[in-house]
């Protein structure tokens, strides 16, 4: 007798989604769809004539309906400020959220725009200054807002990421005990913080080269705001220059584009003296938290890169950082 067997993960048929998509959004008949990338949530590029959309598909028991709604809310809310963001397209019944009965039970669908421009990581230091600007114009529409969803602080940023961290990593004893002190001294500094001083609102908190396109080395498209909730707004100044320091090995190219991507956030709007001070220690906290994210999504990757040696080189990335701001997180 053959026993049908639960999944966790399955893949969607692009063939079936696209003929799915095409229905529902009153796309041509030329309509094509194509898998992308198969890993936190699934992405596959839809092509109709000459326009060009991105279908995410959420896994299973990944976001609720609700956390979506307010993601697709801010979205919407920065396209009508005129920010430059992929947002989300309704369906011809007015809906932006789509349900889809797959084998491990419903996932949630949404349209997106196609943001403009590529994908890269090599950019002059003019592009990280446009780049600055383009963040600092979302941040004005976000400051102040408050989403229903995830507020992050140091409670689920660092303390209960290492517990997460400790149990999948059990073996990596000097990693996990490096952690543990960064946690408790990223704590002090996030508790002694003057909260008057800083900016508050809905953040997006995965601001790097892989989440934004860059057009003609003049416009800056932001996408997936899969993290998004509320936080300090310099959380996001803070990890976009931890990514930019990650993937400059040169550090005096990284001083120029990071010079040059705070001096075009400052044209918009300035940054405070205690959100500058606490700029060096705010994508610690972020990344301890991805660390744990990983862990817990651990099933959903398509790869096999999360091992003890993964850790190594995440804790070895924050060591660098740690090292090039002179930080001493024994103190």
């Amino acid at each position: 007798m053959t026993e049908k067997f639960p999944t966790i993960n399955s893949t969607l048929s692009p063939n079936e989604l696209g003929k799915f998509i095409q229905r529902n959004y009153k796309l041509t008949e030329k309509t094509e769809c194509k898998v992308f990338r198969l890993a936190m949530n699934h992405l596959y590029i839809v092509h109709d004539d000459e326009n060009k959309y991105v279908f995410r598909v959420y896994t299973h028991n990944w976001r609720s309906q609700l956390e979506i709604e307010e993601e697709l809310k801010l979205l919407i809310h920065l396209k009508e400020a005129g920010r430059q963001v992929a947002f989300p397209i309704a369906d011809q019944s007015n809906n932006f959220i789509q349900e889809i009965e797959a084998s491990e039970g419903t996932r949630f669908g949404v349209l997106f725009s196609y943001a403009k421009g590529i994908k890269t990581a090599k950019f002059s230091h003019q592009t990280s200054f446009l780049i600055g600007q383009a963040l600092a114009k979302v941040h004005q529409s976000t400051e102040n807002i408050e989403l229903k969803r995830i507020t992050y602080n140091a409670q689920n940023l660092l303390k209960n990421p290492i517990i997460r961290t400790k149990e999948f990593y059990s073996k990596n004893v000097s990693e996990n005990e490096f952690l543990e002190t960064l946690s408790a001294f990223l704590t002090q500094k996030m508790d002694s913080t003057d909260k008057r001083k800083m900016r508050y609102g809905a953040v997006h908190l995965d601001v790097w080269f892989d989440n934004l396109h860059i057009d003609n080395e003049k416009e800056i498209t932001f996408f997936d705001f899969d993290f998004c909730g509320n936080g300090y707004l310099c959380f996001d100044i803070s990890y976009f220059l931890f990514q930019l320091f990650t993937t400059h090995l040169n550090e005096e190219e990284y001083q120029v584009k990071a010079d040059s991507f705070i001096k075009g956030y400052e044209t918009v709007t300035k940054i405070s003296n205690e959100e500058k001070k606490f700029l060096p220690y705010a994508c610690l906290a972020i990344m301890t938290y991805y660390i744990s994210v990983q862990c817990d999504r651990f099933e959903y990757w398509t790869n096999i890169f999360l091992n003890e040696d993964h850790l190594k080189r995440m804790v070895g990335n924050l060591k660098r950082w740690i090292a090039y701001q002179k930080i001493n997180i024994n103190n």
